[in-house]
């Protein structure tokens, strides 16, 4: 499988969805989010899963039991996502979505139910906590791939509950840097706010708070 994994990151290359690099430092950080965190999920979810980093990587590589769930809103990227995934042998465990985050935070069959959510280069840290709060259980982790000089100053614990997180903690593994936060348990009702406003008027980073 590790060939097969690694010629599908090449074609995700191929057709622009990695950025630059050696395939194998991609796959090499994709692998370390599993050092992020103690246990294996039963339910995840990719946030932008886009090339495949870090899902695709986690589901054939790490945990071979978690119930996989790919979201990307671009139909080219989850296209290639779904075939790599049977290539890979996986779907029977992987479900691959096209929508936008903030649809699918309201749907009732994926809001509140995953026990872990992974993202790389989602989106700066108001708009991805508020898409990926909502989708997941209470106590269920968020981890986030930062910047390798990103600080968790970037996560500001007394604006956190705004989006339903909490106790932030910095982790980093060999060279790779995460943020990993819990989802509090409140309800959360007005979360996730409509397509494109989280980016618009994020709830913390910027001195408006101000919310539809």
């Amino acid at each position: 499988m590790s060939d097969s994994l690694i010629a599908a990151l090449k074609r995700s290359r191929e057709l622009g969805f990695l950025g630059p690099g050696p395939v194998e430092d991609h796959l090499e950080h994709a692998l370390a989010f599993a050092g992020a965190i103690s246990e294996p999920p039963a339910r995840a979810l990719d946030l932008g899963a886009g090339g495949g980093l870090p899902g695709l990587v986690l589901a054939a590589r790490v945990w071979p039991s978690t119930q996989w769930t790919f979201l990307d809103s671009q139909r080219r990227r989850t296209d290639f996502l779904a075939i790599a995934s049977a290539d890979l042998d996986l779907s029977d465990r992987v479900r691959v979505i096209t929508e936008r985050a903030e649809v699918l935070g309201r749907d009732p069959d994926h809001r509140g139910v995953y026990d872990l959510v992974v993202a790389r280069s989602f989106g700066p840290p108001a708009v991805l906590a508020e898409c990926a709060s909502p989708l997941l259980c209470p106590d269920g982790l968020l981890v986030v791939s930062e910047p390798p000089d990103g600080s968790i100053e970037r996560w500001p614990e007394d604006d956190l509950p705004l989006v339903g997180l909490r106790a932030p903690s910095q982790r980093q593994v060999g060279s790779a840097n995460f943020m990993v936060l819990i989802r509090n348990h409140d309800t959360l009702d007005r979360l996730p706010r409509r397509v494109g406003v989280p980016a618009k008027r994020p709830l913390f980073g910027l001195p408006d708070r101000q919310s539809t």
